[in-house]
């Protein structure tokens, strides 16, 4: 069975690590699908990064390299890469999976506004001094219209991305670089360090950047949540990393048992 999994997470690194761990990798030929944007893996199976314009495009690689299946575990935000991957699969007739870790919940103490575009957001932000965003990523029109209003009201803002940001910051922008996962007392510290009275992000779920919000949560700081997007339906849906591992293998003896 030839699987190409798109990933680029840390719960998609998990499951191949699992696999490898299990021996699985070779029996369901994976390719391990990454941006490449802040670092590539070394897995035993087959990685390739920077996406599939390069290679004529999802639906001719899928069809070229005669893939049975594929594996949607990218983050919560990729809404381009996981609709093309639906898109591709039902051109094709092929399965289509997804697994994308569960979203943050807010908890006791917690200060949330929930925004579901950016439009709204960054105007939501105009009576704060200090923001610190941890949304990964932001567009350029996006960066524009903070840029905008640090004119109008002299806001100072922190980003912090893994990677360079795409677009091109102000003067006005100071940009983080970091990787997670990061831990309770240096998040508590950071925006003690800048005097942040909001916090920006994006609800992506998971334990390695959860402690931006406890340190939130303790300090007092409001955030502003923007949600995820809404993703075209796949095939079927699974809700963890184990799940994922466990249907693989059901398949796998299901396949070996037809054969």
């Amino acid at each position: 069975m030839k699987i190409l999994m798109l990933g680029g997470t840390s719960d998609a690194r998990k499951v191949v690590e699992s696999l490898e761990d299990k021996g699985l990798l070779g029996t369901f030929q994976i390719t391990y699908s990454v941006a490449g944007l802040v670092r590539v893996p070394k897995f035993s199976c087959e990685v390739i990064s920077g996406g599939f314009t390069q290679r004529g495009g999802l639906v001719d690689y899928l069809s070229t390299e005669r893939f049975d299946l594929v594996i949607d575990i990218t983050h919560p935000f990729a809404l381009r890469m996981s609709s093309a991957a639906v898109d591709a699969c039902k051109q094709l007739k092929l399965p289509c999976w997804r697994f994308h870790r569960p979203a943050w919940q807010a908890q006791e103490g917690d200060q949330w506004q929930r925004f579901e575009d950016w439009d709204d957001m960054v105007k939501a932000t105009a009576d704060y001094a200090s923001l610190f965003l941890t949304a990964g990523q932001l567009p350029q029109d996006v960066i524009d219209r903070f840029t905008q209003q640090t004119v109008l009201t002299g806001q100072k803002q922190v980003i912090r991305t893994a990677a360079p940001p795409n677009a091109e910051l102000p003067d006005s922008m100071q940009w983080i670089k970091a990787i997670g996962p990061f831990n309770h007392d240096a998040e508590k510290q950071l925006l003690l360090d800048y005097n942040v009275d909001l916090l920006v992000s994006k609800n992506s779920g998971g334990v390695a950047t959860e402690a931006k919000l406890s340190a939130a949560r303790e300090l007092g700081i409001p955030v502003f949540m923007l949600e995820r997007p809404v993703l075209p339906m796949a095939d079927c849906l699974l809700h963890s990393v184990d799940d994922v591992i466990n249907k693989l293998v059901k398949k796998g003896l299901s396949s070996d048992h037809n054969v």
